[in-house]
């Protein structure tokens, strides 16, 4: 313990002659990911730019681009998060006010008798004091911050707030992100509608085909029962995908910040999906600029770091001082005069830890292993990014090999259907053969547009991946703003 207070009076002494200790160390952040490029990138197709801040209007859809600024302003999750990042920035306002002097006013009236029997004023002839006082006098306090703890605390405040200021962001992103998939899931829906109504049209014209065929004894009960069963296949299938379709509007109510009651999206009567857009991938080196989660981790080791220092000023003195100012009479029309006035300065009081148990020395512990900790834990949130930029460019790519094959699978589907029909009206073939195509054309019509959804749901997941066009804002100078940047 010497050793520690003659360490503590030579950092006071030196604190006093330079004015600009600050406990801790600065804050170095962390090296991004030195990869050169992504694995599965088309190098083909590299781009440097980076997606809009709206970065679902490259889809180039109206109901979308609708559907995403409903939710963004609407839904109760982005409000909390505003309500998160104005507590922070309250907070950090708080912890500012510190490092400025504390000035308070104040002003009393009372009116006292002491008692005529006490010791005191029998020594005064047995005479009580009675009578009024009036006071008005202002007061100040401040800590003189010589090592810097209570900048420490500012800073982490500070980190902290930006780290609200991020995770707001993250939840729009995430929001948007889960709007965009959503929809397009249920455009896929639509799309598989249309199809399966197209079919259901086709299967009731062949169960009536048949049916006459029947009647007219060129065709058997077993072709009549197998055109029965195709089309009321066709329209399970058909209710089958309106149920999907319905919890999936639901959810997009929801995400939208809307009652689930009303229809939110009109079902499209066309097959047709567009083309995903391609998404600028730029360097893993950039992803952390990229990313609001990566960023909020990076500041949240920044307060950890300052929370350090905090726990490292606790081993040195504390000054502080007070001082006073005012009048007092014991009437009112004295008390502005030069006699009434009293104040005092000081005490200037120096507070030196001496003997603590180890309390100090347990808090340093604690606060350099959530350090370690948080370092520790942003290193996993960086490898999970990376891992989730790889997937979804490795998801876009497989998807499209995949496309390409199932558009050949679904041109030799369609024409093996038409020979099959043409060869049983003949009567080359029986009505197996036709059933079987159109189970196969149906198949690889709803396959190809299952398989175009996807392709564009690995869109999405590509630029939440990356980002999704976010950048990261200044920090909020005023707590009114954290409401107005939603």
């Amino acid at each position: 313990m010497q050793k520690s207070f003659v360490r503590g009076a030579l950092a006071l002494s030196l604190a006093a002659l330079t004015g600009c200790a600050t406990v801790g160390s600065g804050f170095i952040e962390p090296t991004p990911p030195q990869s050169a490029a992504w694995r599965h990138a088309d190098a083909a197709k590299f781009d440097s730019a980076r997606l809009p801040a709206e970065w679902w209007t490259v889809f180039n859809d109206p109901a979308l681009n609708a559907l995403e600024q409903r939710a963004v302003r609407d839904n109760p999750g982005v409000k909390a998060s505003a309500q998160r990042l104005l507590q922070a920035q309250a907070q950090l306002g708080v912890f500012r006010a510190a490092q400025a002097p504390t000035f308070s006013l104040g002003a009393s009236v009372a009116n006292s008798r002491s008692s005529a029997e006490t010791s005191q004023a029998l020594a005064l002839g047995g005479r009580s004091i009675k009578g009024n006082n009036f006071a008005l006098g202002a007061s100040l306090s401040y800590e003189l911050d010589l090592w810097g703890r209570v900048r420490r605390v500012v800073e982490a405040a500070d980190a902290q707030a930006l780290a609200a200021q991020d995770d707001r962001d993250g939840v729009i992103l995430l929001l948007s992100t889960q709007v965009a998939a959503n929809y397009w899931q249920l455009r896929g829906l639509d799309a598989e509608m249309a199809i399966l109504n197209s079919a259901l049209g086709t299967r009731r014209e062949s169960e009536q085909l048949v049916e006459a065929r029947f009647n007219g004894g060129l065709s058997n009960e077993l072709d009549l029962s197998r055109a029965r069963v195709e089309r009321a296949n066709a329209e399970a299938d058909l209710h089958d995908v309106q149920r999907q379709r319905n919890l999936l509007e639901h959810s997009l109510a929801i995400l939208a910040g809307v009652s689930p009651s009303a229809p939110l999206i009109a079902a499209l009567g066309h097959a047709d999906l567009p083309q995903p857009p391609a998404i600028p991938v730029g360097l893993p080196a950039s992803l952390l600029s990229q990313r609001p989660d990566l960023a909020a981790s990076v500041a949240q080791l920044r307060a950890a770091n300052a929370q350090v220092g905090v726990a490292e000023g606790a081993f040195y003195p504390s000054l502080s001082l007070t001082g006073n100012f005012g009048y007092a009479s014991e009437s009112l029309r004295n008390l502005a005069s030069g006699s009434a006035r009293q104040f005092s300065a000081g005490p200037l009081a120096l507070s030196l830890p001496l003997f603590d148990g180890g309390r100090n020395q347990a808090n340093l512990a604690v606060s350099k292993a959530r350090y370690e900790e948080a370092v520790a834990n942003h290193e996993g949130r960086l490898l999970t990014a990376l891992r989730e930029v790889e997937d979804a460019l490795s998801d876009v790519r497989g998807r499209q090999l995949q496309g390409e094959a199932q558009s050949q699978s679904q041109t030799a589907a369609a024409r093996a259907y038409v020979v099959a029909q043409a060869r049983y009206e003949r009567g080359v073939s029986n009505y197996l053969d036709v059933t079987d195509a159109q189970r196969s054309s149906l198949g690889a019509d709803r396959a190809t547009v299952q398989i175009r959804t996807q392709r564009l749901l690995a869109t999405v997941a590509v630029a939440r991946a990356l980002g999704a066009g976010w950048t990261q804002g200044a920090p909020l100078a005023t707590i009114g703003q954290a409401t107005s940047a939603r």
